[in-house]
Order: structure tokens, then sequence, then C-alpha cells
């Protein structure tokens, strides 16, 4: 427990972290890689460039200072941060590192105002924190190593099946190596794909979410090759799965995690809401809910085009055989032969329209896509816990101030 000076210096940190927050983050991140280069094998190199993970700790930072005299509020936040560590393989030994850079980054932007007492106060709370979270996650990992067909650190799996679903999309059926069982998960988890691409100096992962209801004795993921633009260069882990792994191939895969889940407890009826590839955790939702349960569900896809519609053959045949369940296609573009239900985007007059307002709605995409539709679903005064979403990379904010 921290003592009430320490909790003092922290809280009368918050507006300074609000301010310098990203800066000190960023200045972290530099410093620890300059220092620890062997942590590349586990971060993210994309989010680093495009400021995305800077971002995303800035807010966690700010967020445990804001909270540090209770940091149960957080918990949740915490949980879902600590879902990430387990899957990327995040230890114990890794924290005392992480705060030394951390603390060393606070001087170096703060300078004189980081005083000796502020330095020695956020040194504590960092091990408070520090602390918080390896527990959670050493429940985790022994959660994910117990669980039947589970396992700790990463497996072997082989590619089954590898089928286009359309020119930048692609599903990888994927098996255990040594035959075994595998974990179940919640629909709406994911894997996490550790591959050291040829002529790449580290190892890169990333998270991919599980496409297909549990139960199977394979795994499914549906990736987006990421393709080079004026914005970004191309993705180093889709790239390299779409070109170079084929059937027969191998891949090293951390056992599903994630705290974006459908609750299979309730009976409302249930609104999915996908943009693009977003539909992933969202088809998993919706196999799941149709297996086990009647609740109405709808279901709104959206997509560039036509010609952008991930597995829409497979979504009109599960329509087709659900009577519970009513399926919508929106086209940001569409030719005059294109069935789809709107074109354009997704506004909440028309979403008002077609889905229950007592629904549990969860939603995935781009970040510009879930900032409409988060949007529309406050227009139409849905009340917050009704609403559940993903983010694909770092956590961030769907609120109409937030970059995005």
């Amino acid at each position: 427990m921290l003592d009430s000076r320490t909790i003092e210096i922290i809280k009368s940190t918050v507006p300074v972290l609000e301010v310098h927050g990203e800066t000190i983050t960023r200045t972290f991140y530099q410093t620890m890689f300059r220092n620890h280069p062997e942590l590349l094998n586990i971060f993210n190199h994309a989010n680093q460039r495009q400021g995305k993970q800077p971002t995303a700790l800035a807010n966690a930072v700010y967020a445990a200072a804001a909270n540090i005299d209770a940091l149960e509020r957080i918990l949740p936040v915490v949980r879902g941060i600590a879902q990430k560590h387990r899957a990327l393989g995040i230890l114990p030994e890794h924290y005392p590192i992480v705060g030394e850079n951390l603390l060393g980054a606070i001087k170096t932007v703060l300078g004189e105002a980081a005083t000796e007492e502020i330095i020695e106060a956020w040194a504590q709370a960092y091990g408070v924190i520090a602390d918080v979270f390896i527990s959670v996650e050493a429940e985790m990992y022994e959660h994910s190593e117990q669980q039947p067909g589970g396992w700790r650190g990463f497996r072997r799996f082989i590619i089954d099946r590898k089928v286009q679903e359309t020119a930048e999309v692609t599903s990888f059926y994927l098996v255990p190596e040594d035959g075994k069982a595998i974990a179940s998960y919640e629909p709406g988890q994911y894997i996490t794909v550790r591959v050291k691409p040829e002529g790449q100096e580290f190892t890169h992962l990333r998270h991919y979410s599980l496409s297909m209801a549990p139960g199977a004795a394979y795994y499914r993921i549906t990736v987006k090759r990421e393709d080079a633009d004026a914005n970004r260069p191309e993705g180093i882990v889709s790239t390299y799965l779409h070109q170079h792994m084929q059937e027969g191939g191998v891949l090293e895969l951390s056992a599903p995690a994630g705290d974006f889940t459908l609750d299979q407890n309730l009976q409302a009826p249930v609104t999915l809401i996908s943009g693009g590839v977003g539909l992933t955790p969202m088809l998993s939702m919706l196999e799941t809910l149709l297996q086990h349960s009647e609740r109405e569900i709808v279901y709104i896809h959206a997509a560039r085009s036509r010609e952008h519609h991930i597995m829409k053959e497979h979504i009109d045949k599960l329509a087709a055989n659900s009577p519970h369940l009513k399926c919508y296609t929106v086209y940001e573009t569409s030719a005059a032969d294109d069935k789809c239900d709107k074109s354009g985007y997704i506004d909440a007059s028309w979403l008002s329209t077609i889905a229950p307002l007592h629904s549990d709605f969860y939603f995935c995409g781009p970040v510009p896509f879930m900032k409409a539709i988060y949007q529309a679903l406050h227009e139409m005064n849905v009340p917050e816990e009704n609403i559940h979403y993903e983010f694909f990379g770092p956590a961030g904010s769907l609120s109409s101030s937030a970059p995005a």
C-alpha cells in the first residue's frame, strides 16, 4: 500500500501527464529499445512507428495516476492489457526493465520539475502497479496452461488449409503439429501469431481474431493483407502470411486470449456490426449464437464494395437457415446490380430502423468506422453498458475529441 503523501504526489502529477504523457512514453520506448533491443522481439514495430503504442501507454499511465488511491477502478483496463501481455509472453522479469526506463523518461522530459520526491513517489507507485499486473498475468498464464488443450508460451501449428476470401483477405485453418487437443475460447477472442520472416532481425507478433465458433479441432484466422500506401508501409506479418506461408507451413501460436467476448448468459436481442475485416470476431459471435441460442440477432456488415465483402456466401447461407437472424449489407460504393441494403455509410437514422434499441451492440472495424458507430449508438440513446467494441491494436478512445 502507498502512504498518503505518495498518493498525494502522484495525483498532483496528473495534469503534467495530461500534457506531456505521450512525449514521456515516446521517450520511454526509444530509450528502452536502445538499452534492451531484445524486447523488439515482443513489441509491435508498426504500432511504434505509427505512434499507437506510446499513445496507449500514455493513456494507461494517466489512468493509473488518476486512480492511484483506488486501482480497483481500472481493473477492467488492467485485465484487458494483461490479456495481451499473456498472449505476447510478457514475464515478471520484464517489469523492472520497464520501470527503470519509464522513470528515466520522466526525468528526461520533465527535467528539473522531476524532483527526487516525485521520482521516488513514482518508483513506489510503479512497483504497486507492476505487482497488480504480475499477479493478474500469473493467473492468466496458469489458466492458459491448465485448461483442457491449453499450453504456456508458443505452440507449433500447421496450416491445414489456406482459403482466399477476397483479393486482399485470406483465411488460414490451423491444426496443432503435435496432434493433441487445442484450447477452447470465448467468441470474440484472438490468438497471437509469432513469425520471423526471412531478412528480419527480430521476431514479429500479431493478434488475429478467431473467425469461427469454438468447438472444432482447428483454429481459423482471417487475415487482411495490409498493403503499403502513402501513409504507411506494408504490414510485415500480414504480407508474410499471404505471400510466403503456404499449406503445410508452420506457425507458432499462443493460446486464445482477449476480453472482448460475447455475453452468452443474456436473452436480449444482439446486434453485431462489422466493418471490413472487423468481421472476424463478429463471425465467431454470430456462429456461436446460432448454435446455442434463440436470441433475436441483427448482423450488419459494411464493406467498401461487393468485391470486398468477406465471406458473403457463408453469411447468406447462415441467414437462409436461421429465422431469428436478419442480415444487412452496406457498401460504400455499389454498382447497379449489387444487392445491398444501403449505399454509403451506417448512420443513426438508418440503424434505428433495423436494430432493436434494447439490443446488446457489438462492433469492430477500422477506427473511423467504429467512431461513427459509437456516435450513432449514442444518438440512439443506447445505454453505455449495452455497447461493446474491440480495437485492432492498442486500445484507444472513440470519443469525438479523440484523434483517429
